[in-house]
């Protein structure tokens, strides 16, 4: 049985990949600060301290593992963008040379495949409707960006025959969330139902199990052939109004739907390399039965 640690496996993306790799016969090891609750994962998980300071060895935490994923991110909560607060330098240091540091120690310790996973944020502004596709410049606009990218590339100079390395560019993720937590849409569904005005807003989604879907295949796939060694993960470019439009088909509601966001001028995410590796996404009927779920 494949051993795999999870850092951040206890954050709203980090449980969909613990869960999903349990499901799949992975003995699975959350890396964090403290422990989960005994009911916070389906079914019991080995817990190993772990931290994102750099001057703190990690290297227990890598005992007997075979794969390590790397979903941790130190920030102001409920911010990616941004989430440096008033303190870029330790921000700084704990995700990127922290992120490093964990890095070296997983290769130094014998890991033989790392995923980390990075962001769509790398990339930064391209023109109206252009499509992001993996091996096109990236331009962060901002520090999350920044030091994703930064840490991708410094894990992809790690790469070896004995060290596989992929990183994940991952767009926003929905999905339920855990025990005592919220939704990502909660105040967007409260707002439509409460009747208060609501913006047109574009984004592209991806379910938080199909993330972790790619995860898994990152650990069973042969991607040395991939260059850069990053893919895209990222399923459907939706506006709020079609997110409420399904929530007035569920609910009944009568309020009225915001306005068309323009979603011609989005930047979509091209995922041709992902899914030619066997990744097929929810698409529109996993939107809708979330949401249906998420109302529930």
């Amino acid at each position: 049985m494949t051993r795999v640690l999870v850092s951040g496996g206890t954050g709203f993306v980090g449980r969909f990949i613990v869960e999903h790799l349990i499901e799949h016969g992975y003995d699975v090891v959350i890396g964090g600060r403290t422990r989960a609750a005994p009911d916070f994962f389906s079914k019991p998980v080995d817990f190993a301290p772990m931290s994102l300071d750099p001057d703190i060895d990690a290297s227990a935490a890598f005992e007997a593992i075979d794969s390590f994923v790397h979903a941790a991110f130190q920030h102001v909560a409920g911010r990616y963008r941004g989430g440096e607060g008033n303190d870029p330098e330790g921000f700084r240091r704990a995700n990127l040379d922290g992120s490093l540091h964990l890095f070296r120690t997983a290769r130094d310790r014998g890991v033989r495949r790392c995923v980390f996973l990075s962001s769509r944020a790398v990339y930064g502004a391209s023109a109206p409707g252009a499509e992001l596709a993996e091996d096109m410049l990236c331009q962060p606009e901002n520090l999350y960006g920044e030091l994703k990218l930064k840490a991708e590339g410094a894990l992809g100079a790690l790469s070896a025959d004995a060290f596989r390395t992929i990183s994940l560019r991952v767009t926003g993720v929905y999905g339920a969330a855990g025990v005592g937590a919220t939704h990502k849409w909660q105040q967007l569904f409260s707002d439509y139902l409460e009747g208060r005005g609501v913006a047109p807003r574009a984004g592209t989604e991806v379910h938080g199990d199909d993330v972790a879907a790619a995860v898994r295949l990152a650990l069973e796939t042969d991607h040395r052939h991939l260059h850069p060694p990053v893919l895209n993960v990222s399923d459907l470019l939706v506006d709020n109004r079609t997110i409420l439009a399904i929530v007035r088909d569920v609910t009944g509601c009568a309020n009225a739907l915001p306005e068309p966001a323009a979603l011609a001028d989005f930047n979509a995410m091209n995922t041709e390399r992902i899914r030619a590796l066997g990744w097929k996404p929810g698409g529109a009927a996993r939107l809708r039965q979330t949401i249906e779920n998420l109302l529930a």
